[in-house]
């Protein structure tokens, strides 16, 4: 069979995820396994299997794109910043082509979803396209003209570990963040964040679908940790248009499938932005759970 194909790999922390694309970026094959967490060299030895059993399936051999929680030190070429911490410290790109006999491109699982959805989603034809990732943690990629912005360091996009904006009493103390640092937009912005900020405004504990569920339902302590998650979305995203003033944001993860958020919270940003008319779109993505694997597979565009 003479397919072009391009196989990409999601590897999160709970799941990894193969997706394999051909030429024209139609979908031939998907697998998803768990992660064996805190385990480095079985984690290698299952992205490998993935990557065989794709291939024995379409009879093609691929190039193969990863996508991981973190990003590679510059100095050292080996992985930092990744909340999977057994990843850290590791030579994983190396490691991983010598398991797989191939080059293999690896990038931040948020600058796939930039990827995935300026390529053919939400940012399609869009120039500079900044995407969002809302869930468990929070981080950010940049795509300009189809291609990703990393930066010298490595970290273009990495604004869940900048401060929160003009934090005010309702936002203070500042949490701590696993970083090491406190008032990171992840601790207020994440799932867990809203689920804290609940907690500490009401005492009770409580998931972040519960959260958002209830709000919708009218409990009115859920809808004020909602309102609260707005106006502090509204303040961080106003940063990033002020210094970025990217064409198009797009919302990934699992709280970007809260619908309000994208009525809401321009007309909240608003008030942060240094223009007199913010034309910035705030937008759903189009690939859902599957963008950060497509834009794995798309590294070999």
């Amino acid at each position: 069979m003479d397919l072009q194909l391009r196989l990409g790999v999601d590897l999160g922390g709970t799941k990894i995820e193969l997706l394999a694309l051909d030429a024209a970026g139609a979908e031939r094959f998907r697998r998803r396994v768990p992660t064996p967490r805190g385990d480095y060299a079985a984690t290698i030895d299952a992205v490998a299997a993935l990557v065989r059993a794709a291939e024995a399936a379409l009879g093609a051999r691929g190039s193969v794109g990863v996508g991981i929680p973190g990003a590679l030190s510059r100095a050292a070429g080996l992985v930092k910043n990744a909340n999977s911490t057994w990843l850290i410290g590791k030579p994983l790109q190396q490691d991983l082509e010598k398991a797989l006999g191939r080059a293999v491109r690896l990038a931040n699982d948020a600058n796939c979803f930039a990827l995935s959805e300026a390529t053919d989603g939400a940012g399609q034809d869009a120039e500079v396209v900044f995407g969002v990732i809302l869930g468990t943690g929070v981080g950010g990629g940049i795509v300009v003209n189809g291609k990703i912005l990393e930066g010298p360091n490595a970290i273009a996009g990495e604004w869940g570990h900048n401060p929160l904006p003009m934090p005010t009493a309702e936002d203070l103390p500042l949490p701590a963040c696993y970083c090491g640092r406190a008032g990171c937009i992840e601790t207020y912005l994440s799932g867990p964040g809203m689920s804290t900020d609940h907690r500490r405004a009401t005492g009770e504990e409580k998931a972040a679908i519960d959260i958002v569920a209830e709000a919708m339902s009218g409990d009115a302590a859920c809808e004020a940790t909602l309102a609260r998650y707005e106006q502090r979305l509204a303040r961080a995203l106003a940063g990033v248009i002020n210094l970025l003033d990217p064409d198009v944001i797009v919302l990934g993860g699992g709280l970007s499938n809260i619908d309000r958020l994208y009525a809401r919270v321009p007309r909240l940003w608003a008030a942060h932005v240094f223009s007199d008319d913010v034309r910035t779109p705030l937008l759903r993505h189009a690939h859902g759970d599957s963008s950060g694997v497509r834009g794995a597979a798309w590294l070999w565009s």
